[in-house]
């Protein structure tokens, strides 16, 4: 693969520390929340920076999509949650749930744009296999929502 883009960060303290990238566009306090035993604090934590790094991905390749079969697609917005758990085997892990919200879409056609977006997307490619990701059109399955 040839890359196209690198990012860099550094991160001290772990999850109560601090993050920046190598460019200084991104400068977070890191806290731990209340759910994972932690202070709550003001910082933000990494499974709410890859909820946002996931859905302006994933929204980005589901826009591209849409323009490629001429749908209307502004207007529209994902909705991620990332969540965190134990894996039955000692280790931790992450769960994915994304949403699209398209109201120049019919349900057939935002299923549509979901299942084509989540195989281009780079999240969707990295975590394939190895997260559990489900999408919905406004809370329903694509499978309901392509039946219409």
């Amino acid at each position: 693969m040839k890359t196209l883009y690198t990012a860099e960060a550094v991160v001290e303290g772990g999850r109560e520390g601090h993050g920046r990238t190598s460019d200084g566009r991104l400068d977070v306090e890191l806290s731990i929340p209340e759910g994972l035993g932690g202070q709550g604090g003001t910082g933000t934590n990494p499974e709410q920076l890859f909820a946002v790094g996931y859905a302006a991905c994933f929204q980005s390749a589901l826009l591209n999509v849409a323009s490629g079969r001429k749908l209307d697609a502004s207007d529209s917005r994902i909705a991620s949650r990332v969540g965190l758990g134990p894996t039955g085997h000692g280790g931790m892990g992450l769960t994915v749930a994304l949403d699209l919200h398209a109201p120049k879409l019919s349900p057939a056609e935002a299923a549509g744009l979901m299942e084509r977006a989540h195989e281009l997307c780079p999240y969707s490619n990295a975590t394939r296999g190895n997260i559990d990701v489900t999408l919905t059109v406004d809370g329903v399955s694509l499978e309901v929502a392509r039946a219409g």
